[in-house]
């Protein structure tokens, strides 16, 4: 598998990406400008990355604008075709923003930027982020993001659980899910799905940020590497 980055204006967080997916895991990793016209190297056993950040200063709202980056017509086609598109933080506000997962985050509860720890239950180990760890796990994984409380109507929501879509709730450090560990205020302690294909994924939470021991946590190391194992799966199967 190899991994493209796409860079937009205000992007802050793709050499974390990269340094982690080429130094920690060996992986081939390409950037891609956001004004790129084509994705003609990637295949649909490979991803793309759309990192965390504050693409074009988050003005009118976070990943409002990047969405129409000519790259992003790109990444559509490509997820539409079975590609690995995976969004984090600003990225996951992205890839609603163009309606490649449903939904839309909004600004959190108590209208301040979170910067902290914080603790995700894994809901389901059918999806590529999760099929290396076991439904139930506490992972420690960091939040940085203004707007990150996830929101659909009931009837999506209904959906998301009925299909098995929702990867990730927050949690306190012992998996119980309760409103003090919902940090953000997200619509049934939502911080990851899917499509319903599975192949197009959305996290508020830093797993690039939690993926080497020298820095204390590497609880997302393992989603990292789920995602590498399960592109594999799939072209020796």
């Amino acid at each position: 598998m190899k991994f493209g980055v796409v860079v937009f204006p205000g992007s802050n967080c793709d050499q974390d990406v990269t340094h982690v997916l080429r130094n920690v895991m060996g992986c081939e990793v390409h950037g891609i400008w956001h004004q790129s016209d084509n994705l003609d190297n990637f295949t649909v056993n490979d991803c793309i990355i759309l990192p965390g950040g504050f693409s074009y200063g988050d003005y009118l709202r976070p990943g409002a604008i990047s969405r129409f980056s000519p790259v992003m017509d790109q990444v559509i086609s490509f997820a539409a075709d079975g590609g690995y598109v995976a969004g984090i933080c600003n990225g996951f506000q992205m890839l609603c923003e163009a309606q490649l997962l449903p939904g839309a985050l909004l600004r959190n509860i108590d209208q301040k930027f979170i910067c902290k720890d914080t603790f995700l239950r894994v809901e389901t180990t059918s999806t590529p982020l999760t099929c290396n760890v076991t439904k139930g796990d506490v992972r420690k994984i960091p939040v940085a993001h203004a707007d990150g409380r996830y929101y659909a109507d009931e009837e999506t929501i209904a959906w998301l659980n009925r299909n098995d879509q929702i990867m990730f709730r927050y949690c306190n450090r012992n998996g119980e899910i309760d409103d003090h560990a919902n940090i953000n205020g997200s619509i049934d302690s939502i911080a990851g799905i899917c499509n319903e294909h599975g192949n197009v994924l959305g996290m508020m939470p830093h797993p690039e940020r939690a993926s080497e021991e020298v820095l204390g946590n590497s609880d997302g190391l393992a989603l990292l590497e789920s995602l590498l194992d399960h592109s594999e799966a799939v072209v020796s199967s």
